[in-house]
């Protein structure tokens, strides 16, 4: 749930966010989402409301409330767990919408994006697992879940807390300061609501011992984990945050991070950016480029000027000599490779065409190859590897778009996955011995390269 952040809770919620306070949401119509959503859809300039089913058999309902349209309602039924009931920005409704109903599962979120499903506790969604097109699913050691009667055991005074009214509400900038108080003040009013969840059913918070403080790191120790410069870590000045993982605490300057979650955003990081650093070169203009430009320019280089500096024919001189041939020879051959690659369609060669067609024929040899065993019966935990020519088509693609390599090895997984039911690893490890038996990058590079870029699910378990 990135960047989204709750304002308050709605005192019939069953999982109160700690530090939040409660407003009023008696006039909710809590069991009906179809009522929710008619509260606010259609019913005046700026007011909107959505209701959806979730996979799991509950519902989510949405509404902007009418008497403080800068704000929405947010309620998540689970079939099992209860509900939760949200103020959030009215402005954010899309996106806890996107994140209730298309992310790995969870329903509450805490400490900058830990979740839980109703099970256990996950780290924030950032590693891409394109097999799947979802973020891998990370639980967090050593979870302990704390529950409202866990925490009402400690002394706490009712009546020196208070129930917002939604008409007159405004965000508070700072975690109400005697939260304790208010978690009392809620719990007697679930007194007089029927049928109300248990206590200690009602999920408040969790700790593990990732979330200590003092183990917590920087931007500093966030470039330092990632083994990245800290001039190339994105820059807070021009809307570099949004490329960070949510802060476990703090904004801006002060974000802090848990360690497991700045290795997390590292890894997330790597896969989209560490082939195109791994397969790049430099070029004679002292400039990186992708290792396969680099090789054309420098083929170029030389075809050019020997045509240059060789004569034309009995009797005649060549077009240009030393210098001025080494230099007409470079920015020729630099014209022609950079033509390959940039420009319209990505230059004369088509990339995002080889693209389409590497996933093809490599899906339809590995469908070959399932379809030869099911007539066999033999198993496929053993395939053939991939032909020596679109392992060369492979390398070459990927030495030319070093930036696509996650993208088109998450493509081939994903529809080897759901077409072919194949496992990802399975697939992942022919990639690998393919590449190994015919590419012609050596055995550290296509290791490290397939270590950073295939999609999780997909690595040697």
């Amino acid at each position: 749930m990135h960047s989204v952040h709750p304002v308050a809770n709605g005192t019939r919620t069953d999982h109160p966010a700690p530090g939040l306070p409660f407003v009023n949401d008696g006039r909710l119509p809590l069991d009906n989402p179809d009522a929710i959503e008619r509260t606010g859809r259609n019913q005046g300039k700026g007011l909107w409301g959505r209701t959806d089913r979730t996979r799991n058999g509950g519902w989510v309902a949405f509404t902007t409330e009418p008497k403080n349209p800068s704000f929405a309602w947010a309620v998540y039924h689970h079939p099992v767990h209860g509900r939760t009931v949200l103020l959030i920005h009215d402005r954010d409704l899309s996106d806890l919408h996107h994140a209730w109903m298309f992310e790995p599962g969870g329903f509450l979120y805490r400490h900058g994006g830990y979740w839980w499903n109703g099970e256990r506790w996950h780290r924030p969604g950032q590693v891409l697992d394109r097999a799947f097109e979802r973020y891998d699913p990370r639980p967090v050691d050593k979870q302990v879940t704390i529950t409202a009667a866990d925490l009402l055991k400690a002394p706490s005074n009712a009546q020196n807390a208070s129930i917002a009214k939604i008409a007159s509400f405004t965000a508070p900038d700072a975690p109400v300061p005697n939260w304790a108080d208010h978690l009392a003040l809620w719990a007697q009013h679930r007194g007089s609501q029927p049928d109300a969840r248990p206590l200690d059913a009602c999920i408040v918070d969790f700790h593990a011992p990732e979330l200590e403080t003092e183990s917590w790191v920087d931007m500093t120790g966030l470039a330092k984990i990632a083994a990245v410069p800290t001039e190339d870590m994105p820059d807070l000045r021009y809307g570099g945050a949004k490329e960070l993982p949510e802060p476990q605490e703090g904004s801006g300057s002060q974000m802090r991070w848990s360690q497991p979650v700045a290795r997390d955003w590292a890894e997330n990081y790597h896969q989209k950016n560490g082939p195109e650093a791994l397969l790049s070169g430099t070029t004679v203009y002292d400039t990186t480029q992708p290792a396969g430009l680099v090789a054309d320019h420098n083929r170029l280089r030389e075809l050019f000027h020997e045509g240059l500096t060789e004569p034309r024919g009995k009797g005649t001189k060549p077009y240009l000599k030393g210098d001025l041939a080494r230099q007409a020879a470079d920015e020729l051959a630099w014209t022609a490779a950079s033509s390959l690659m940039y420009g319209h369609d990505q230059g004369f060669i088509p990339h995002s065409a080889v693209h389409e067609v590497l996933i093809a024929v490599i899906v339809g040899h590995l469908t070959e190859d399932v379809r030869r065993r099911t007539e066999t019966s033999t198993s496929t935990d053993d395939l053939t590897p991939f032909p020596a020519s679109t392992v060369k088509l492979l390398t070459w693609y990927i030495q030319h778009r070093p930036d696509s390599t996650a993208s088109i090895l998450g493509e081939i997984c994903l529809d080897a996955r759901v077409r072919l039911d194949l496992d990802p690893v399975q697939v992942g490890a022919l990639l690998r011995q393919s590449l190994h038996f015919d590419s012609s990058l050596d055995r550290s590079t296509i290791n490290r390269l397939l270590d950073m870029a295939l999609p999780p699910s997909a690595r040697p378990q």
